[in-house]
């Protein structure tokens, strides 16, 4: 915003009746709209109207955007367009440092087209949490963590490299190195302020912590009363740019909590239990909040917990208000008392504070929930919302129980046991529980079964800390839970390799087996290649079926295991009290814990420090990189604004129902013989060397040839293959879609994927995305689009087309060899687009679909070929209109 200017908003500018030294300003609401009873409007609506009065007249805003937020309605049929500017980014590597990567490339463009490149930074700020490119490759072993770290390093050294470069480079960039943390609970941890404040002209202004993140589960920052949610990279780049985020404000759900949760239930159960619901209410697309008398007892790591799983259910965020649990939460982790008390006074002032005699808001749709019906459960096996009751489980993998002295390695068997993930490795409750159930095991003589992999991969160092304090540490390393590293892990999919005799075995004898984790995604081939059964649960829960070693072991009733005499060993006999996990909490888990793990949270470790990063203003690419090239997205580019319409195209994939961006975008490990394999051998890699997709998205020429490649993927193109395979039109053999794609492009023949529901349901990949748009993929037809991907479409020149109600491919009788004309000239929010469809026996048909570019804004980034063009063009413009 102008510093040097008046402006009409600033007439409504109030001080903040803080203790502080110094006096806070903010922009009052009230004061704007004396006549509105804010109090009713949810606690997100009025965080972005706060927003849009503190931002009138930049990038266009107006005084009727205002307006219409504010009078916004809980039976709004039009969603609001609301211009939303963030007050900072967050990343992690495997999405940022590609971003940084971009940002480097418009540095490029700028200079290739005259400007001055030095003009091209970050104009708010961002912060880069390494946590994604830790592979579990020891574990169970003392020097697990040092061994992984040591190959963490030797792996990503280029990359980290261009990391260090743009902190170096940037303005506004910091780094938090790897080894710290997961980028979601260093947030709620330390990063996030809750209130923020900036001087201005008119003194020191204080405002809502806002942010968005390239991690779609940045929502769980929601849960400490910050309004945030996860976006791609590329609507991360405009932010950056201090362009707005266009959000479409429609309905806004309230969820009541009442009641308690029963002893032995934990935050997790909860958790899941709520995915189960939330999902089934059908709140995808939707703003949601917390509300009920329940929240005066729900701390800010239950909070957090719950926020984290929104993508599991697909709202755009899940906020709770700031009440005294978030004021509580950041005494604990250290916060200053200033910073404490500021957050308080503020929220009180802006009438976001919320305690037992605050007023309701009105909500579009009000879901409910009583704790004390919430049960102990699990979730799986490649769902997120697919809620099973802990007494079920077992009937998945049987239906006879099963006693300690005959659990083999066969289907149903317990691979991996990991305790991983923000979602629960912030919650010091269920992380204390975790330990203690280890300890009871162990001093029973219990251990792992031995074809389980464990592993432990706190979200940051303070967990480490107090549960060495707590003298937990060392029972979970007997049963195999030794720090393996602070980081993302296995539940981001890098779980590493198993035992060669285990790996092998799997294959040969086609075995069904699990996984037991702590995380927050259990989509299909996700965790690991070899396993099909995937179980979200609590860390307590991982413990015990890494004793147990199979799902097919009614944990509720059946033995888990023998004790050290040879006696059978129940859950119920060694789960921890509850009284003691909270006596521990109480005792270790203290600010001291927090202000020690985070002293040096943007120091590295030595092989960090000792990294050299280019010092010239623009990147030095290297063309014989594996991990790093400069990408093409300046020549996307549409010349004047007008994509032309698509002609003749033929499907490049018709795909069904659930379509994750798991499916869609490279993750994991890189197989032998795929084309990105190919690639990197034909550059000199060896396999050993392949490392995972997500280091290497940084590369095109490897992401574009992993896009549509997930080994569970069913294309119904080549009915009966699973696997990134297609078929070229005319052939009989099927080949990869890369290849298809490299065919169809040379022969000048457009291509489009059909899908059905839900499609590119998870996280907010850029990948999804950008090897969509690399393919030469023009249009995405399908029965439902999940809010991050279609955007991510829209802002790489993707048109997102929706099949309309009770149309889909099955109902048009489409098998795939057709051709299809989309005339793009009717593009635009809540139009239609007509398809002309040519069969093979030469029948024309035409059927509508319904264009989902949602705003004026992403029509205009499409019609310019994606966001990477049209940001250049507007900075080109700003250079232009200030020289």
């Amino acid at each position: 915003m102008p510093s040097d200017q008046s402006r009409p908003q600033d007439a409504y500018l109030r001080p903040v009746p803080t203790t502080g030294s110094t006096p806070v300003l903010g922009y009052s609401l009230a004061a704007a709209f004396p006549d509105i009873d804010l109090a009713r409007l949810p606690y997100s609506v009025r965080i972005l109207a706060e927003n849009v009065l503190r931002n009138l007249g930049v990038n266009g805003i107006s005084q009727d955007d205002l307006s219409a937020l504010i009078h916004w309605q809980p039976d709004q049929t039009q969603p609001i367009e609301v211009s939303y500017h963030p007050a900072r980014v967050l990343m992690q590597d495997y999405t940022g440092i590609p971003t940084l990567v971009d940002i480097a490339t418009l540095r490029n463009d700028m200079a290739d087209a005259g400007g001055d490149p030095r003009g091209v930074n970050p104009q708010i700020p961002v912060d880069l949490v390494i946590d994604h490119s830790l592979v579990v490759d020891f574990s169970g072993r003392p020097d697990a963590l040092i061994g992984n770290m040591d190959l963490e390093f030797s792996r990503n050294a280029e990359r980290f490299r261009l990391a260090k470069w743009a902190q170096k480079t940037f303005d506004n960039v910091r780094v938090v190195p790897p080894g710290k943390g997961i980028l979601h609970q260093v947030n709620i941890e330390h990063i996030a302020t809750v209130v923020r404040t900036s001087e201005t002209a008119r003194g020191v202004v204080a405002y809502p912590d806002t942010m968005v993140g390239t991690d779609s589960h940045s929502t769980m920052v929601n849960g400490l009363g910050v309004l945030g949610w996860g976006v791609g990279g590329i609507e991360a780049e405009a932010a950056m740019m201090g362009l707005p985020l266009v959000t479409p404000l429609g309905r806004v759900i309230g969820v009541r909590l009442s009641g308690k949760l029963r002893p032995g239930v934990t935050a997790t159960d909860l958790v899941l239990t709520l995915t189960q619901k939330l999902r089934a209410a059908g709140v995808v697309g939707a703003m949601v909040e917390f509300c009920g008398p329940a929240l005066d007892e729900l701390p800010v790591a239950d909070r957090a917990t719950i926020a984290n799983m929104g993508p599991e259910y697909g709202s755009t965020c899940v906020l709770f208000p700031i009440d005294a649990a978030t004021t509580a939460y950041l005494s604990l982790t250290g916060r200053g008392d200033e910073q404490v008390a500021l957050v308080e006074a503020y929220a009180r002032f802006q009438g976001l504070w919320r305690d037992a005699n605050s007023v309701e808001p009105t909500y579009s749709a009000l879901v409910t929930l009583d704790l004390s019906e919430v049960e102990p459960c699990v979730a799986g096996p490649s769902k997120p919302h697919q809620r099973v009751p802990l007494g079920e489980v077992a009937a998945q993998h049987g239906d006879k129980p099963i006693a300690p002295a005959e659990v083999r390695f066969e289907d149903g068997a317990v691979v991996i046991a990991a305790i991983t993930s923000c979602t629960n490795t912030s919650n010091p409750a269920v992380m204390i529980a975790a330990g203690l159930l280890a300890r009871n095991a162990v001093r029973r003589g219990m251990i792992s079964r031995p074809w389980v992999k464990t592993s432990l991969t706190p979200g940051s160092r303070a967990v480490g800390a107090y549960l060495a304090a707590a003298g937990l540490l060392e029972p979970m390393e007997k049963l195999g839970f030794g720090i393996a590293g602070y980081g993302c892990a296995t539940c981001g999919g890098n779980s590493g390799p198993l035992d060669p005799a285990i790996e092998a075995a799997i294959r040969d004898r086609k075995l069904h087996v699990c996984s037991a984790l702590s995380g927050n995604r259990n989509f299909e081939a996700r965790i690991h290649l070899l396993v099909r059964g995937n179980y979200l649960m609590s860390p307590p829960l991982v413990v015990a079926y890494a004793i147990a070693g199979h799902m097919g072991i009614d944990l509720t009733r059946d033995a888990i295991g023998v004790d050290a005499d040879g006696k059978p060993v129940f859950l119920s006999e060694i789960w921890p009290d509850a009284a003691e996990v909270q006596e521990i909490v109480a005792r270790h888990v203290t600010p001291a814990a927090f202000v020690t793990g985070y002293a040096d949270v943007f120091k590295g470790e030595d092989a960090w420090e000792t990294l050299s990063p280019p010092l010239s203003e623009l990147f030095p690419w290297d063309d014989g990189s594996t991990y790093i090239r400069r990408p093409p997205y300046a020549e996307l580019k549409r010349a004047d604004g007008a994509p032309a319409d698509i002609r003749s195209a033929r499907a490049l994939l018709m795909l069904g129902d659930g379509i994750t961006t798991d499916h869609i975008s490279p993750a994991g490990a890189i197989a032998a013989g795929t084309p990105a394999a190919k690639y990197l051998q034909d550059h000199g890699v060896a396999s050993i060397d392949f490392n995972a997709y997500g280091s290497r998205r940084s590369n095109h020429e490897v992401m574009v040839r992993g896009t549509f490649a997930n080994t569970r993927l069913r294309n119904e193109l080549v009915p009966g293959i699973e696997g990134g395979y297609t078929k070229v039109f005319g052939d009989q053999a099927p080949s990869s879609v890369f290849e298809a794609a490299e065919r169809y492009r040379a022969a000048g023949v457009p291509v489009v994927v059909i899908a059905g529901k839900d499609y590119g349901a998870g996280s907010s990949r850029d990948w999804a995305a950008k090897g969509t748009r690399l393919l030469g993929v023009g249009a995405v037809i399908a029965e439902s689009f999940e809010r991050i991907h279609r955007a991510n479409l829209a802002n790489l020149g993707v048109l997102p087309l929706q099949f309309l109600p009770g149309q889909s491919r099955s109902t048009l009788g489409l098998e795939g060899i057709e051709t299809f004309d989309i005339d793009t000239s009717s593009a635009a929010p809540g139009g239609t687009v007509t398809v002309t469809m040519h069969r093979a026996d030469g029948r024309t048909e035409r059927f509508q679909c319904r264009c989902r570019l949602d705003t004026a804004s992403e029509v205009e980034v499409w019609r310019r070929g994606g966001m990477f063009p049209f940001v250049l063009d507007r900075l080109i413009h700003q250079e232009e209109t200030t020289a």
